[in-house]
């Protein structure tokens, strides 16, 4: 299979899941701002959105959306327990977590990297993701992961979007819990191998 992504990105996402459920994977370097490859093809030729991550399957066919992409690749690898059993309650909490994820921290999080943000602008998102990480990190209390003690596909799709927080300016050490949590995840030796591989860390 052929992981199409952007180093830091939301792809970072699926390239963590692949190598905490010990999938491999190819990884394919886009270039963003010129929706490029390495070679010089043009990407939209894979994903038409134009955006990361794509999962190109062994038959060829492509998946986009990196929600599904983790629960492809988790399901794909049940003995990982990344992900509880399709059909069970508990499948039901890990897609409304990585719901909230995509609708509320992802998209609030992509506004800062929006070259035409003013500061009223930022002051708004700001608002918003207070609300909404305020409350995150009251359900973290106590636990280590979202889905409580075991890692799971929705914890590798948070990390990478609190990752974005540093760059963002955004300051998540206000969020104790949150702060703690992003450590955590970040020690994983799988988490560690994909940051590595993306360039992201020595």
């Amino acid at each position: 299979m052929k992981l199409y992504y952007s180093p830091g990105a939301c792809s970072l996402s699926p390239h963590i899941v692949a190598r905490e459920a010990g999938i491999p994977v190819e990884l394919v370097k886009v270039d963003l701002k010129t929706k490029t490859l390495a070679d010089g093809s043009d990407y939209r030729r894979v994903n038409g959105k134009g955006y990361v991550p794509a999962l190109e399957l062994p038959d060829g066919e492509v998946l986009t959306e990196g929600p599904v992409i983790v629960q492809y690749l988790a399901d794909s690898k049940p003995e990982a327990a990344l992900a509880p059993p399709q059909g069970t309650r508990e499948r039901l909490r890990l897609q409304e977590w990585l719901n909230f994820i995509t609708s509320e921290l992802h998209k609030g999080y992509g506004n800062f990297f929006n070259p035409a943000l003013t500061p009223e602008w930022r002051a708004a998102v700001t608002e918003r993701l207070d609300l909404r990480l305020g409350w995150l990190a009251g359900q973290l209390d106590g636990r280590p992961y979202l889905m409580g003690e075991r890692f799971s596909v929705a914890d590798a799709y948070l990390f990478t979007v609190l990752n974005w927080s540093a760059v963002a300016k955004y300051d998540l050490a206000r969020f104790p819990s949150l702060f703690a949590y992003h450590k955590r995840v970040a020690e994983r030796p799988k988490v560690l191998e994909a940051m590595r591989a993306e360039g992201l860390i020595r």
